[in-house]
């Protein structure tokens, strides 16, 4: 048997376990599977007639009324028909920029000014190894599971229903909240060339550019976030080269700087509890990075990609956000009085140590690659809100009517929800807008740190699972590098940002303790308590968790012959290990 032989998923769908009813007359393919689409891809009716068409509904079977809440939930996320469009290089690209955004251009500034350089790489390095461990075990699950809705429907099936209906909403809550800030965001980087015209008017623009990438599904956003991510990762790595040059003094107007910055004013600006305010804004700086596990439904082989993409977030952690932040620490003091009072470029520190060093031009380059970084968060939280709405009403935490797919795979009431709640994004003109978008920004705050930490949780009752009923990771195709122990440290230290924030909450920096600033760092918390307690007494589930033996973990495995999938991958590390040094180096790296 080769072991260089890659399989189509068409060739790995597992349909002995389906109650599910056949798509269509078809008879499938040796294994039984029948692609939803394709009764509708040879009829050309026209473009015009075609794409009207694609807006209706595909009808995916019906389902066996007897199966229990969560096995329904199991078996709708393995047979939801979202169109595997997305290719290798838009998996590669998504994993390693497609979170870079605002976090790391704009809120490093205000990270640096309220805790120092110190602090700044501190929380970022805890946070970067907490995220990598996060992704692996997010990759494990994926490609194990590559069913629509991901990670948000994996804590109905490992944990409980009523903490898969708390994390599912809170996921959703969180990127219809980003959608409409991240617009007046892109609106405000303009002021910096032009503030005399009205924000609304570039809110439209940005607004119509999202929904005119998302019409074409998710090939469109997987094209959309291809260029953004390229262009962002383009202009880091000219940063780094740049942020060199003027640290040694090669500006115009800059002498060597060397590391004083760290001397005077210092490297901690608040000492411990500097480096405690810090992690929210380093949390908010990864969040997205889980999307490509979020994707990994609609890739044409997760078994092959997903493995790969989640080894460039090591690359896309130490070298685009450790090595520009260190950076950022040595070229701008954190008593600049620019990296607070401002907003977009103005309070970015890469724009500040650019013009620090008199060099003409480049800050407008970098203002407009945060613009560009903007629309591609904006763009990202289309995708994520909608696949998450569909995965809600999949596993019934929505109405039904919320998991609409088209026969073009597009989510379309999800996207349609997205949109309509990004409509807030014109109280940009109200004279109230800074009160109103500081509470959505509460509202989704700390979601990111319950996402992380389930996932690893998620990822650990998977493993007990095996364990328990009597199954090994040997038929697992790829498994987390950083194992159990990398979960564990996930969840622990997702736990430890939760008490550091509710600590700065209750006693900010500089201020005395107030309802409001305590509520608009830990309003997700109350409102996740009474989300989770709303569906316990509901549903009337008081099932905490599900006992290891009764976790399903066949329903949405894409391989149909175990022993086959384990000779196949004794095989393929077979093969690794008789490869040069260098080459097991790449393939366990990247």
């Amino acid at each position: 048997m080769s072991i260089e032989k890659t399989y189509d998923e068409k060739d790995m769908v597992d349909t002995s376990v389906s109650p599910v009813q056949d798509y269509s007359s078809k008879q499938g393919d040796a294994n039984g599977y029948v692609d939803p689409y394709a009764q509708f891809e040879k009829e050309d009716n026209g473009f015009f007639r075609n794409f009207i068409d694609g807006f209706k509904p595909l009808d995916f079977g019906e389902i066996d009324p007897n199966l229990s809440d969560v096995e329904r939930a199991n078996l709708i996320a393995a047979r939801a028909p979202l169109k595997r469009s997305l290719k290798n290089r838009h998996l590669q690209m998504i994993a390693i920029g497609g979170s870079i955004g605002t976090g790391l251009f704009v809120g490093s500034g205000s990270a640096l000014a309220t805790g120092g350089p110190a602090a700044l790489v501190i929380a970022w390095i805890l946070t970067g190894i907490m995220m990598y461990c996060t992704v692996q075990a997010l990759g494990e699950l994926c490609v194990a599971f590559p069913v629509a809705g991901s990670f948000v429907q994996y804590n109905t099936r490992f944990i409980s229903a009523s903490w898969g209906f708390c994390m599912a909403w809170n996921y959703a809550l969180q990127w219809l909240v980003v959608l409409p800030l991240e617009l007046v965001a892109a609106a405000i980087t303009i002021d910096y060339w032009n503030a005399e015209i009205n924000s609304a008017a570039w809110v439209t623009i940005f607004y119509f550019l999202v929904l005119f990438i998302n019409v074409f599904g998710v090939k469109g956003y997987g094209e959309a976030e291809f260029i953004f991510s390229f262009l962002k990762v383009l202009a880091i790595v000219g940063y780094i080269i740049l942020g060199i040059v003027i640290n040694c003094g090669g500006g115009p107007e800059g002498g060597y700087i060397g590391g004083q910055f760290w001397k005077n004013p210092g490297a901690f600006a608040a000492g411990f509890k500097g480096v405690c305010a810090v992690f929210v804004t380093s949390a908010f700086s990864f969040a997205g990075t889980e999307l490509c596990g979020l994707a990994a439904a609609e890739t044409e082989n997760p078994r092959k990609s997903l493995p790969s993409a989640t080894k460039q977030v090591f690359w896309r952690i130490a070298l685009f956000y450790i090595i520009s932040l260190t950076l950022v620490g040595l070229n701008v003091p954190y008593t600049d009085p620019r990296l607070l009072g401002n907003s977009g470029a103005a309070a970015s520190p890469f724009v500040i140590s650019i013009r620090n060093a008199g060099i003409k031009g480049l800050p407008s380059v970098m203002n407009a690659v945060i613009m560009i970084a903007v629309c591609s968060v904006a763009n990202s939280s289309v995708y994520g809100a909608s696949r998450t709405i569909a995965s809600l009403a999949d596993q019934g935490f929505a109405p039904r009517i919320f998991g609409y797919i088209d026969r073009e795979g597009r989510p379309l009431v999800g996207v349609a929800i997205s949109m309509i709640i990004g409509l807030l994004c014109y109280l940009a003109a109200s004279s109230h807008h800074a009160d109103v978008f500081n509470w959505m920004l509460a509202l989704s705050g700390l979601s990111s740190i319950f996402t992380w930490g389930s996932i690893c949780a998620c990822h650990l009752r998977f493993r007990r699972a095996l364990q328990v009923q009597g199954r090994g990771t040997d038929e697992l195709s790829f498994t987390s590098q950083c194992g159990i122990i990398g979960s564990c440290f996930g969840v622990l230290l997702n736990c430890l940002i939760l008490m550091a924030q509710f600590w700065v909450a209750l006693f900010p920096i500089g201020e005395a303790a107030n309802p409001t600033s305590f509520f608009q760092v830990f309003l997700c918390v109350p409102i996740l308590i009474v989300w989770y307690f709303f569906w316990v007494f509901y549903k009337k589930d008081y099932k905490f968790f599900l006992r290891s033996k009764d976790i399903d973990i066949d329903t949405g495995r894409r391989e149909v012959d175990l022993e086959l999938l384990k000779q196949e991958i004794a095989e393929e590390k077979a093969f690794i290990r008789s490869k040069p040094f260098y080459y097991r180096v790449y393939k366990f790296w990247c």
